[in-house]
């Protein structure tokens, strides 16, 4: 049986998959070392280097696929064979995640009618034009503009934005714990792992290489935001806090972040709304995450 060496991304990783990345970008949140690390730690996802391609791998006991490959084309189209194969051989129809339409007709250049797709809303990913989110300018973000006048007119002289650094890293720390207890997230499996990645992201700041934002009231952290570029036009917001009884914080802190930190990139991409109506709510355009599975016809 045909035998893959998958593992889960550490840190003296970040060299080889961030090559990957570099050198094929995409503006999906998922293609950044910074995203696979941390969230490794949550979801059953690990990597390896097939026919020179960088490869992930997700799996449990109910399900097996793989994320579209990183790579030359050509080598692309070799891993392919190789993930087919590995799933033949286990007897599981083969499948692949964070197909977007450029990688769809691709696969549908060099296997015509072989992969069907379907369209998964709640990985969705939200990218917006840096401007638009700093200036806040047009109707279909007339609410937010409404939120950060209150918060301004509430707090005034009171507020202050400042970038995250290692003097000031220890009270996001503090505000992140503040903020675990208030939203119950013991008792909240995914909300627990939320926290755990964001407690990371804190932790290794300089090694991931991540940026950040702080938002004050009274010389108090309220909330802050993390991300990092995807590539030499768009960022990324990985992580973003903010005390829910602060009304205004939340779109305070989205403006003023992409105002300080991200004005050199056309776009941000705020990640996804895992299924929660309120955050999908919050966010204004999708850009599509697919899926593809080999029709049956093709499969073992």
């Amino acid at each position: 049986m045909l035998e893959i060496q998958f593992k889960r991304a550490e840190l003296e990783d970040k060299e080889i998959i961030s090559h990957y990345f570099n050198h094929h970008t995409s503006r999906s949140c998922e293609r950044t070392f910074a995203n696979v690390f941390l969230w490794s730690r949550q979801y059953p996802v690990k990597w390896a280097i097939v026919e020179d391609a960088l490869v992930f791998k997700s799996e449990d006991e109910t399900h097996l696929a793989f994320a579209y490959p990183a790579g030359e084309p050509a080598n692309v189209k070799k891993a392919l064979e190789v993930l087919m194969q590995y799933s033949k051989e286990r007897n599981v129809p083969f499948a692949m995640y964070n197909v977007t339409p450029e990688y769809f007709a691709q696969l549908e250049e060099w296997y015509p009618g072989r992969f069907q797709i379907e369209y998964d809303r709640d990985s969705a990913d939200y990218v917006y034009e840096s401007e638009k989110l700093a200036t806040l300018s047009g109707k279909k973000l007339h609410g937010k503009r409404n939120h950060i006048n209150k918060f301004k007119a509430m707090y005034e002289d009171r507020w202050s934005y400042e970038s995250v650094t290692k003097d000031n890293i220890e009270e996001c720390f503090q505000m992140a714990l503040k903020w675990r207890n208030q939203n119950g997230c013991e008792d909240d499996p995914e909300k627990r792992g939320e926290v755990c990645v964001t407690m990371n992201a804190l932790r290794l700041f300089e090694e991931l290489e991540l940026k950040g934002g702080i938002l004050r009231i009274d010389g108090e952290v309220v909330a802050f935001s993390l991300g990092e570029p995807i590539c030499s036009d768009t960022f990324v917001v990985h992580i973003e806090k903010a005390y829910a009884d602060v009304q205004g914080a939340y779109p305070m802190i989205n403006q003023q972040f992409v105002e300080h930190e991200c004005q050199q990139y056309l776009y941000v991409n705020r990640e996804e709304d895992t299924g929660a109506e309120g955050l999908r709510k919050a966010k204004l355009k999708r850009r599509e995450k697919n899926e593809i599975k080999e029709n049956e016809k093709y499969g073992s």
